[in-house]
C-alpha cells in the first residue's frame, strides 16, 4: 500500500513525497549529508538527535543493513530523507532493508521528492526548523507547526543520548574496518603488562572511537557526559577522551566545568563536539554554521604536516577562530570555507580536531590521530 508523506520546512516550502519506515509525524532541524555510503552509520550516529537527515547520494539502502555496522544502540535521528529508497539490498552482510529497519526503530522516512532542490534551498537560506508526517497532510498546518518547533539552538540533547552509567570497552575493531595501512605505533606493554587507561567521556560518541581505542591497547573506560572531574579521575585514567554529540554545546555548562578542571592533569583528545567543549573550556566563542558540514569528502589541511586529509565530518557549530586565547593554536582549516578543524593548547596536553577520523564510514586520512594520542599517554 503507498503511504504519502510531507515534509514541511519553517519557510514555508513543502516537499510532497511517500512514507517508508515507521507511520507517524517527527520535528527537527533539517539537514543534509553529501555521503555516497554509510547510511546505517549515519542512522545510528547520536550526534544527528534532533534533526530530520537528507542523503544527497540518490539511492540509499542498496546493500542493507546488519547488526555490526551500528554505531550506537539504536537509529538517533528524527527521520529521514532520500530520493529512492532500496527495498530489495543485495549485499552478503545484509540482514534486512532499510525501511524495515527505520519501521522497527519508530523512524519516520520519505522518499520521492526532489532532494536536489532540497539540499539547494538549504544551502541557500541555512538548515532550517521542519515537520515530516504522514499523519497530517495539510501545508499550513504543517509549516505552523514546523514554525512552533524547538530546534537545536540553546537545547540541551547529551543527556538525550548519553549512557546512563560507567562501563568498560572491550571490543576492537572488526577485520573488515581495519586500514591495510597501519598508522599506528606498535604496541609494546607497559610494566606489568597493563594497558594504558582512558576515560571517554560520552556526549553521544560513536562506537567506532573505543573500538580505535581498544585496537591501539588501551584499556577503555565508557563514563557518562555529565560526570564530574572528580569522577573521572576517580578511575585513574592515564588519558581522558572527549567524545563527539549531537546540538549546541554552548548550554553544557556541566560539560565545560569538568573540562576546565581537567586540563592539566592528564592528557586530553577531543573530537566534534569535544573539540567545541574543548574551545569553550579554553575560553574561545562557538556559532552556528549556516548549513553544517556533513559528509566524507571534507579537505582539511594539517598546518603541522603540510598535507591535506579527506575526511568524515558531522557538526553545525564551530570554534570562533578570533575568539581563541593566546595558548591555543589553530592546527587545522576547513579548505573549503577556513573554518577551524583542530585545536591544540600549548600550555597543557590537550587536542581536538572537529571531524571524525575514525571515519564510519569513510576515508582513513586522519587515523594517525589516535595514535597522536597513544604516544601522549605514556
Amino acid at each position: 500500500m503507498v503511504r504519502r508523506a510531507k515534509l514541511a520546512l519553517e519557510d514555508g516550502k513543502v516537499f510532497s513525497g511517500f512514507a517508508f519506515g515507521a507511520d507517524g509525524e517527527v520535528d527537527g532541524e533539517v539537514v543534509f549529508n553529501t555521503s555516497m555510503t554509510g547510511y546505517q552509520e549515519i542512522l545510528t550516529d547520536p550526534s544527528y538527535c534532533g534533526q530530520i537527515v537528507t542523503m544527497t547520494y540518490p539511492q540509499i539502502g542498496n546493500y542493507g543493513i546488519n547488526a555490526e555496522d551500528a554505531e550506537s544502540r539504536k537509529v538517533f535521528l528524527r527521520g529521514f530523507i532520500v530520493r529512492e529508497v532500496c527495498d530489495r539490498p543485495s549485499n552478503f552482510r545484509s540482514q534486512q532493508n532499510v525501511s524495515d529497519y527505520l519501521a522497527q526503530a519508530g523512524v519516520v522516512g520519505i522518499e520521492g521528492i526532489d532532494t536536489r532542490t532540497l539540499v539547494k534551498h538549504i544551502r541557500q537560506e541555512g538548515a532550517m526548523k521542519g515537520i515530516l508526517s504522514t499523519v497530517d497532510l495539510n501545508d499550513d498546518s504543517l509549516v505552523a507547526k514546523a514554525q512552533a518547533s524547538p530546534g537545536l539552538v540553546g537545547r540541551d540533547l547529551v543527556k538525550e543520548v548519553m549512557p546512563a552509567q560507567a562501563y568498560a570497552w572491550n571490543e576492537g575493531l572488526s577485520e573488515l574496518a581495519r586500514s591495510p595501512v597501519k598508522t599506528g605505533p606498535v604496541v609494546t606493554p607497559r610494566a606489568g603488562g597493563k594497558e594504558p587507561h582512558v576515560v571517554a567521556i560520552d556526549y553521544g560518541m560513536k562506537w567506532n572511537i573505543p573500538r580505535h581505542l581498544r585496537e591501539l591497547g588501551c584499556r577503555v573506560t565508557v563514563i557518562p557526559g555529565t560526570a564530574t572531574a572528580d569522577e573521572v579521575l576517580a578511575h585513574n585514567p592515564d588519558g581522558i577522551f572527549l567524545s563527539n554529540g549531537p546540538g549546541d554545546p554552548r548550554p553544557l555548562d556541566y560539560a565545560i566545568t569538568t573540562i576546565k578542571n581537567l586540563l592539566g592533569k592528564r592528557p586530553i583528545f577531543g573530537i566534534c563536539l569535544g573539540q567545541q567543549l574543548l574551545g569553550l573550556a579554553a575560553g574561545a566563542e562557538i556559532y552556528k554554521l549556516k548549513f553544517g558540514h556533513r559528509g566524507a569528502n571534507q579537505p582539511v589541511l594539517n598546518h603541522q604536516t603540510g598535507r591535506v586529509e579527506i575526511t568524515t565530518q558531522n557538526h553545525g557549530f564551530a570554534i570562533k577562530a578570533e575568539t581563541l586565547p593566546r595558548n591555543v593554536e589553530v592546527t587545522h582549516l576547513n579548505l573549503n570555507d577556513r573554518t577551524v578543524e583542530g585545536i591544540r593548547l600549548k600550555d597543557c596536553p590537550a587536542f581536538s580536531v572537529q571531524y571524525h577520523p575514525e571515519a564510519a564510514a569513510g576515508p582513513h586520512d586522519s587515523q594517525y590521530l589516535f595514535s597522536e594520542f597513544f604516544k601522549m599517554l605514556a
